[in-house]
């Protein structure tokens, strides 16, 4: 810091002391084939079902992950972090279980894996040693949060604490946890907290159990010594009323769910009912469409296998094409190729023997040389060099892009083939840019169906209460909302009618070894990958450059037209400040950082404290609505930058958008456990859980109808924030002063803000030091003062607004920023 660094002993920056499943995607050669079950039964498209069992499985971290995906593992967004790293559930045959371990992934027994421990012990040893210590800037232990939440009739407490010894392997440094049953009360029994670490890095202690009881204040002990106490705080627990607590109000507009064809057509329709307040903006990049190229592979999977594919999209012609190996009778017969129509017959070459001599890749070269333009890609089998000596076909083999073949559940009716034009379903009152944008995005993964419906009904609130309803209108009044309710309808249709455990569009980048029809399942990008921020072509960890791969970046930034119309979006409608990235069914709600590199888990640009601030209580009364529907609580855990909060996503959306354009970008995966207190556990969903089911536990309606709440929130933040005039208010905490000796001092504000302060005597600009946090997840630092020190400073708001109505620029000679000065007395 410079304070420190120009005045040797001024000041030392101290800790503030406070108050899925793994679905195997053909990998090693397995084959993927015909339709597949839907995605909520788990199971993937592997060449023998009976052949799998559900296995649990523990990774060490995000290096490990990437490590299994790039192996062609599907991962889901069910993972759970936790101490050891992450643990998740994969359904695979005995052989893809014993590549999993041979990639360094522990199989877990029915036993093992993590669960919070709710038993209280009693403190022992070091643990008690220094349990009533008093706290002084020396302490080694930090209390990060300490939350208390109720749902459906039970109390829980949520506490992280980080100890300065966590890294420390030799031994590892343990802490425990009381906590009192309310104010005057003494603390209780103790708990031992989890250990968490990520890539090789200690991240911090945690625990998550239940009681009875609201406390007022825990006690977090190491077993070095070290001990702190702090308050326990509220979390979702004083949020206001849901909209849809006023019985005029009207939802439930959803019903079912909604291919990508019904959500474009009512966002169009909408718009014609409502042309006063909503309209259609058409993204200028049309995707590459719901098509593919006829296919098929002659021959078998060995050195003597063809891969064919037509030049023509299936349904422009290439599901005419057949193709016929041909034996003549007769020797020395060259290799020929004959076309009538639409029919490609080969007439396979004999020795002097008369003896087939045709070679697989003899044949490819033939097919795509010599077919009149109806081939245009044939190659030997995978990683085959074909050499193999092809044999006759029983008779013509007819090509099909496969997209015919429906799966079991698909709607009725056809998708339209060829690229697709999205329409972007515009809500305000003032479309002209003189309000705050929010942008939601729905079913970036095409599986994810529950965020479509959720858009969707959000949509619907809006424009059906518009008239009736005073907190709607001051909505539409006072925000710009765009949604794409679809932004991967290609990958959106083959899930709802071929493959319903699809997450990437439906683009094959895939060179030969990975091109033929047995890996059709497992081809596109994954569009939260292509972004330019902290991407895997950067070396972020999270994204793969495995074509085959569901987390697959795709073959450069931005190459795909869904991730370049969102660019397109922000860049063409500047007033666009919120957005979210909805998805599911994760059961989090989280920000910047996304990624990070594995090696020392050095991740992207933190937000600054006030951001951070900001977006904590953003979170907050989002996810109160959400709570106010039905007591599903999304956890404190599952809160926080992504990163930290699961694991890191190379190139992700809400990177670019927050760090290339400002943007408040929030990611949000519906869904995820919700606690049952007929079992006394947390209960967790899929990607398309049964659309009535449970309505207290696993539901489609109820997640869409819930999740829908807090998106309604989302736009009255956006609107508080778009009025927000006032200027933050800060102070040095305990304030400058004379002090007898050494005192520690913090910075608080009024409101979340962002603070730039100087100790050098100098004038504070936006290039002054920035007050930070004392760690990820921490609140600010706090500052050990050893001699006269005088701070100047000001702060700024999330909206803008400057103390003071400080101008910070060098011109400004008023110089009405903070100051204090915190004046050691001399011995």
């Amino acid at each position: 810091m410079r304070g420190t660094r120009r005045r040797r002993i001024a000041l030392v920056a101290l800790p503030a002391l406070v108050g899925s499943v793994l679905i195997a995607t053909a990998p090693a050669g397995a084959d993927p084939a015909g339709p597949s079950a839907p995605a909520s039964s788990g199971r993937s498209h592997l060449e023998d079902p009976g052949a799998v069992s559900l296995v649990r499985i523990q990774l060490t971290g995000a290096d490990m992950l990437d490590k299994v995906v790039a192996a062609g593992f599907d991962l889901e967004h069910g993972l759970k972090r936790v101490p050891a790293g992450i643990e998740g559930e994969a359904v695979v045959t005995a052989e893809q279980t014993a590549e999993l371990e041979a990639l360094g992934v522990k199989i877990l027994a029915d036993d093992e894996g993590f669960a919070w421990d709710d038993e209280a012990e009693a403190p022992a040893g070091a643990f008690a040693a220094r349990a009533v210590a008093p706290l002084t800037h020396q302490e080694t232990v930090r209390i990060a949060r300490a939350d208390w939440f109720t749902t459906k009739g039970q109390g829980f407490l949520y506490v992280e604490a980080r100890t300065t010894e966590g890294q420390q392997t030799s031994p590892i440094v343990g802490m425990q946890l009381a906590n009192d049953s309310g104010p005057g009360t003494e603390f209780g029994s103790a708990r031992t907290m989890s250990r968490f670490v990520d890539s090789g890095q200690y991240m911090f202690h945690r625990n998550l159990f239940k009681l009875d009881t609201r406390p007022n204040q825990i006690r977090v002990t190491s077993s070095t010594g070290g001990v702190a106490t702090g308050h326990v705080s509220n979390w979702l627990e004083d949020g206001a009323p849901p909209l849809t607590a006023n019985p005029a109000y009207r939802w439930n507009f959803v019903d079912g769910y909604r291919h990508p064809q019904q959500l474009f057509s009512r966002a169009e329709e909408i718009a014609r009912q409502y042309p006063d307040i909503a309209e259609i903006v058409y993204l200028p990049n049309r995707t590459n469409g719901y098509q593919r190229k006829a296919q098929a592979t002659i021959g078998g999977t060995g050195q003597a296998a063809v891969v064919v594919s037509s030049a023509a999209w299936g349904h422009e012609g290439g599901n005419d094409v057949t193709v016929e190996f041909v034996d003549r009778p007769g020797a020395n017969l060259p290799l020929a190729v004959e076309v009538s129509g639409t029919a490609v017959r080969v007439l396979l070459a004999k020795n002097a023997s008369g003896a087939p001599a045709s070679t697989a890749a003899e044949v490819a070269t033939a097919l795509r040389t010599r077919s009149a333009g109806l081939i245009d890609r044939a190659h030997p089998y995978r990683t085959n060099t074909g050499t193999g000596i092809v044999a006759a076909t029983p008779g013509p083999v007819a090509l099909t892009d496969f997209l015919d073949q429906k799966r079991v559940g698909a709607p009725e009716g056809e998708v339209p083939r060829g690229p697709a034009t999205i329409p972007v379903l515009r809500i305000g009152k003032h479309r002209d840019g003189r309000n705050p944008g929010v942008l939601i995005q729905a079913q970036d993964h095409a599986r994810e169906w529950v965020p479509a419906t959720t858009s969707l009904e959000s949509a619907e609130r809006l424009v059906h209460n518009y008239k009736s309803d005073w907190e709607t209108k001051k909505i539409v009044n006072n925000t710009d909302i765009f949604f794409i309710l679809s932004n991967n309808p290609d990958g959106a249709n083959y899930s709802f009618y071929n493959f319903a455990s699809q997450r990437r569009n439906l683009t094959n980048h895939c060179p030969d070894d990975n091109a033929d029809p047995g890996r059709r399942n497992a081809w596109g990008v994954d569009l939260n990958r292509n972004y330019r921020v902290g991407s895997a072509q950067d070396g972020y960890a999270g994204g793969s450059s495995s074509c085959v791969s569901d987390t697959y970046q795709g073959p450069e930034k931005l190459s795909e037209p869904e991730s370049k119309n969102i660019v397109w979006l922000v860049e063409k409608y500047s007033n666009i400040k919120f957005m979210m990235s909805v998805h599911s069914n994760g059961g989090q709600l989280f920000w910047q950082p996304g990624a990070y590199i594995a090696d020392g888990r050095i991740t992207t640009p933190r937000p600054p404290l006030g951001d951070e601030a900001f977006y904590w209580q953003s979170a907050a009364r989002i996810l109160s609505q959400v709570k106010a529907h039905r007591q599903t609580v999304v956890t404190p855990e599952n809160v926080g930058g992504s990163s930290d909060v699961l694991y890191s996503s190379a190139g992700n959306v809400r990177e670019d958008l927050y760090h290339t354009y400002g943007i408040y970008a929030f990611g949000w995966e519906v869904g995820g456990s919700i606690y049952n207190p007929a079992t006394g556990n947390w209960q967790g969903g899929s990607f398309q859980p049964a659309w009535e089911g449970n309505p207290e536990l696993v539901s489609g309606h109820a997640e869409t109808m819930e999740y829908a709440n807090g998106i309604m929130e989302m736009f009255r933040i956006a609107a508080d924030w778009g009025k927000d005039n006032k200027k933050p208010t800060s102070q040095l905490v305990p304030g400058g002063g004379t002090y007898a000796g050494p005192v520690d001092v913090r910075f608080e504000t009024s409101e979340p803000a962002t603070i730039y302060y100087t100790t050098d005597g100098s004038r504070p600009t936006m290039e002054s030091p920035r007050y930070a946090a004392t760690e990820f997840r921490e609140p600010g630092q706090v500052f050990h003062v050893t001699e006269t020190t005088t701070f100047r400073w000001f702060s700024v708001d999330t909206a803008g607004n400057i103390e003071q109505n400080y101008d910070p620029s060098n011109n400004d000679t008023r110089n009405n920023y903070r100051t204090a000065t915190v004046t050691i007395a001399q011995r």
